[in-house]
């Protein structure tokens, strides 16, 4: 929940997140004002500390004056950008929407449609088409960016009109009073503060309070969540879990693990909640009906925890703590007099909040803080949600959910091993911090597992190891991109030639296997905070005895980065990768592996150490050597790391893709990746159709409007007609022969590390998954949830 600057529409009908904002020009900084918290400070810097341009092809041969040729030389760039932005409604979002625009539903004309092209930065990226019908006009005039966003992203009239409805309430005053009443005498910030001594925190009092923890939670990764629930349970409390709509894998987790505890329920009911929408604050307030309406829980304090919160102190440090302050509420503030906000904002922006005693909960029925503030109850409000939230504002802060709302705002960054000084030297109570993601992290987390509950027993598989489900049969194969079915199918026909060559015996099948349908599951595998790779379960026959069996198979990402210059002067570039999904937050891709198909857009991404400004060339050529893009970036001294989305023309053509990095026109480095062909489309086998438009790349070559093939010479890349030939003829593969173009570029670029069974086998060699270390089904004690123990902990 944050703090939204405008009208606050908590309508709960389907809004759409406005489409992704791509650019053809490099990052730039940015200049955002909002009043949220999470907003972008004034002295933002961009993160990269990097400037790029569009290398035109007349600048080639002259590389010595080439460092601004990149930023001066846009004109056709800028041209483009002359075009106005037409939001969905036809109007910008600043203009007025004249409430007589709106046709009726049963109106003889009929209503124009209205095109859009996404504009960043002055360039237009796309172009799409939406109409606008109401079942009835709006009964009044509309404006604002917030509102006109809104409308243009609904996805039905009933929403749109709902919209519409609330906007005219707000207008005409209906909608929220103008200033709430002041029970309180305080004026301004609550001014309370606590800080108890150390030793109080040590002994338990006669009559310890009893929390009814709600825990919020989506996405898919459960062990995480697993072991958070872990930290935090005992049976003296309540738990009471939301997992979102969206989030049916884990849902199914939670129900059964939550079966196993009679103080642990899951809401009946389940919401799709987002970032800093009325959902989120909707929820929560359901939340407190429900656990009020439970006579058989006595709690004291309600506190929200999401699956990224880990406990910093221990539970009965907690109890003690909050047994002393039984009838004080802990919220985080802005600093702000909330009684002035409430006429403009929604000012529930901090996702942490204790709240007191069953009656406080009642008395909430809106905004928390403000109705907190402005009641009877205000002097029981201390200034402190206790906990630590890992705001780095030049990594955190870049308006990173646009996509989803409609003011800026960003999430915490993830905690490192370097932070844990941190949780021990606070300057006021805390007990729990955020974020953690095992996924990016799990050291960390193992420190304070370390810290709170000592060592696990000697001998403890696992520790260092994380699964994270990526996809789950129930799920539907509907869940999975045709790039990555495709990728999948050819990871498991890997494993079963593994399978194969590991049997030596030529005259027994007992090894062999044919595949066998769809994934049944699909994991990424980290190793002491290192991906791994993917685990993939599939069905496959085994050939000696007809029989269907269930195998695990592990593939691992070859290296594909390498120096190709090690005594040139240059030496700061320390890595490159290409893919897609950059999380420049915590600076991975998302999508590990790079699992890329030809209507991907890939990014460019380099690692640097410390060294003087430089400037190196970006070329990328495809796979029968087209120069399909270069690009200059500018390094500045600080620079860690760099990343651009060149604009490449779609469809990609398949194969192994080459991305050189040059300095002063010497290559220094070069990294390798693998847009694969699809296999499926829609999730139904190709057709020859739709290979020859996916497969044969973007028309005439050109990946972009300027040509780069003058550089051929210079950078002594060229197009054979036998790479030409070749490349048509696989563009019209299907069925076996597209899978034997497909597997081989798949196996240059990933391997079969091993592979087990699941369930019985004929294979002699084949090992149990559970007696694996590396299998999604081998023990994980540190996420696996056992009876309570005589302490009431289950750790």
């Amino acid at each position: 929940m944050r703090n939204s600057p405008g009208l606050f529409l908590p309508v709960l009908c389907n809004v759409a997140a406005p489409g992704v904002l791509l650019s053809h020009k490099p990052k730039e900084k940015n200049r955002i004002d909002s009043n949220n918290e999470n907003s972008v400070p004034k002295d933002f810097e961009n993160i990269d500390n990097s400037n790029f341009g569009p290398r035109m092809q007349k600048q080639k041969l002259q590389p010595e004056a080439k460092s601004k040729a990149p930023i001066e030389k846009k004109a056709k760039y800028e041209q483009m950008g002359k075009a106005k932005d037409h939001s969905l409604l036809g109007k910008s979002t600043n203009e007025v929407l004249k409430y007589g625009s709106f046709q009726a539903k049963n109106a003889s004309n009929l209503q124009p449609n209205y095109k859009t092209r996404n504009v960043y930065k002055g360039v237009v990226i796309g172009k799409g088409t939406q109409e606008i019908h109401y079942d009835q006009t709006p009964r009044c005039e509309i404006s604002g960016k917030e509102a006109l966003s809104a409308l243009s992203r609904a996805k039905s009239k009933h929403c749109r009109h709902e919209i519409a409805e609330l906007y005219c309430l707000h207008k005409d005053g209906k909608l929220m009073p103008e200033k709430v009443p002041r029970l309180c005498p305080l004026e301004g910030k609550a001014a309370n503060t606590i800080q108890p001594d150390d030793d109080s925190l040590e002994s338990l009092p006669q009559n310890p309070v009893r929390i009814a923890f709600v825990l919020v939670v989506h996405g898919r990764a459960s062990r995480q969540l697993r072991r958070m629930f872990k930290a935090i349970y005992h049976r003296d409390h309540y738990y009471y879990i939301h997992v979102d709509k969206r989030s049916n894998y884990l849902h199914r987790d939670v129900l059964e693990f939550a079966s196993q505890y009679p103080n642990v329920r899951v809401t009946p009911w389940r919401m799709a909640t987002i970032w800093g929408g009325a959902s989120l604050l909707t929820m929560y307030l359901q939340s407190m009906r429900d656990l009020l309406e439970m006579k058989d829980w006595p709690w004291d304090f309600f506190i929200n925890l999401s699956a990224a919160d880990y406990p910093i102190r221990t539970n009965d440090q907690l109890v003690s703590f909050l047994s002393r302050y039984k009838d004080m509420n802990f919220l985080k503030s802005h600093g702000r007099d909330n009684a002035s906000l409430l006429s403009a904002n929604s000012d529930v922006d901090r996702t942490g909040f204790l709240l007191s005693t069953p009656p406080t909960a009642s008395y909430q029925t809106s905004f928390f803080h403000t109705v907190l503030e402005n009641s009877h109850l205000c002097e029981t409000m201390v200034d402190n949600n206790l906990r630590i939230t890992n705001w780095n504002r030049k990594l955190g802060c870049k308006c990173q959910y646009k996509h989803i709302v409609d003011w800026c705002g960003c999430s915490p960054n993830d905690f490192k091993p370097q932070d844990f000084h941190r949780f021990q030297q606070t300057a006021r109570p805390t007990f729990f911090a955020r974020k953690f993601e095992a996924a990016v992290n799990q050291e960390i987390i193992g420190q304070l597992d370390f810290y709170l509950f000592g060592n696990y027993p000697a001998g403890t598989t696992a520790l260092k190891a994380y699964w994270e489900n990526v996809y789950d049969e129930p799920d539907g194969i509907h869940s999975i991109s045709d790039t990555y079915l495709t990728m999948y199918h050819s990871f498991a026909r890997l494993g079963l030639k593994r399978a194969e060559s590991s049997w030596h015996s030529k005259e027994e099948n007992k090894c062999r296997y044919y595949a066998m349908g769809n994934p049944v599951s699909v994991h990424l595998y980290f190793y002491t905070d290192r991906f791994q790779g993917y685990l993939l379960k599939h069905h496959a026959t085994n050939l000696a005895t007809s029989k269907l069996e269930t195998l695990e198979t592990w593939v691992m990402p070859r290296k594909m980065f390498k120096v190709l210059n090690p005594t040139n002067d240059f030496a700061r570039l320390q890595f490159a990768e290409i893919g897609t999904e950059w999380d420049a937050k915590e600076r991975i891709f998302r999508n590990y592996g790079g699992l890329i198909g030809p209507m991907d857009e890939p990014i460019g991404m380099q690692k640097w150490g410390k060294g003087p400004n430089a400037t190196v060339t970006v070329v990328w050529i495809d796979p029968i050597n087209v120069i399909a893009a270069t690009y200059d970036i500018q390094i500045e001294s600080s620079a860690e790391f760099t990343h651009y989305k060149p604009p490449l023309k779609l469809p990609l053509r398949p194969g192994l893709w080459t991305v050189k990095i040059l300095h002063h026109w010497t290559p220094v480095a070069e990294t390798k990746f693998l847009v694969t062909p699809l296999m499926f489309s829609n999730r139904q086998p190709i057709g020859k159709g739709e290979t020859l438009k996916l497969h044969s790349g973007p028309s005439k070559n050109a990946y972009m409007e300027q040509s780069f093939q003058g550089l051929r010479n210079t950078l002594n890349i060229h197009t054979t007609p036998n790479q030409v030939e070749q490349a048509k003829h696989n563009a019209a593969l299907t069925g076996s022969q597209l899978e034997g173009w497909v597997d081989p570029m798949v196996n240059s670029l990933w391997s079969a590390v091993d592979i087990c069974a699941s369930g019985p086998t004929s294979c002699p060699i084949m090992q149990t998954c559970s007696q694996t270390t590396w299998s999604s089904e081998s023990p994980d004690p540190k996420s696996e949830l056992g009876p309570v123990k005589a302490n009431g902990r289950l750790r």
